[in-house]
């Protein structure tokens, strides 16, 4: 699970990535791959040792997503009014498509994995993978705040 000082350090992140110019765009992608990493490690743990109970799945993101996003909304990282994209503050709607384009990485690794008869590609594939994604999708985040100038 991730850590009060984990979730501290995400919002020490956060206030660093706005002193440095950052889009809270940007810094809501790797927030959202943060977040999913450590509930499908956390899911996974658990299922290692054979812990199960009611909603366990459900609990473990709601946890999760609940122990980042609070925070940054009462430290008032997240819902400032000024910074909104199509009505949504900017870092919640990068927390969620980071979440989205984390779990697509994850789903590539493995259908790459699986054609290529359940061997890797290339080592450290399964970091390698995510990471590739969450870099191309803030190139891309960038590059369209600075035409559309969001």
């Amino acid at each position: 699970m991730v850590c009060p000082i984990c979730t501290l350090a995400v919002a020490v992140g956060v206030g660093a990535s706005r002193e440095l110019g950052v889009s809270d765009l940007i810094t809501g992608l790797w927030i959202g791959a943060l977040i999913v990493s450590s509930i499908m490690w956390t899911i996974s743990w658990l299922d290692k040792k054979n812990i199960r109970f009611l909603f366990r799945k459900i609990l473990v993101i709601l946890a999760f997503y609940a122990i980042v996003i609070i925070p940054l909304y009462y430290l008032g990282y997240m819902g400032v009014s000024a910074d909104r994209v199509f009505g949504i503050d900017k870092l919640l709607l990068g927390t969620i498509a980071g979440s989205i384009i984390f779990i697509l990485a994850v789903w590539s690794d493995s259908y790459l994995k699986n054609n290529n008869e359940g061997k890797v590609l290339i080592t450290y594939q399964k970091v390698i993978v995510p990471v590739v994604f969450l870099i191309l999708s803030s190139v891309i985040v960038d590059l369209l705040l600075k035409i559309y100038g969001a």
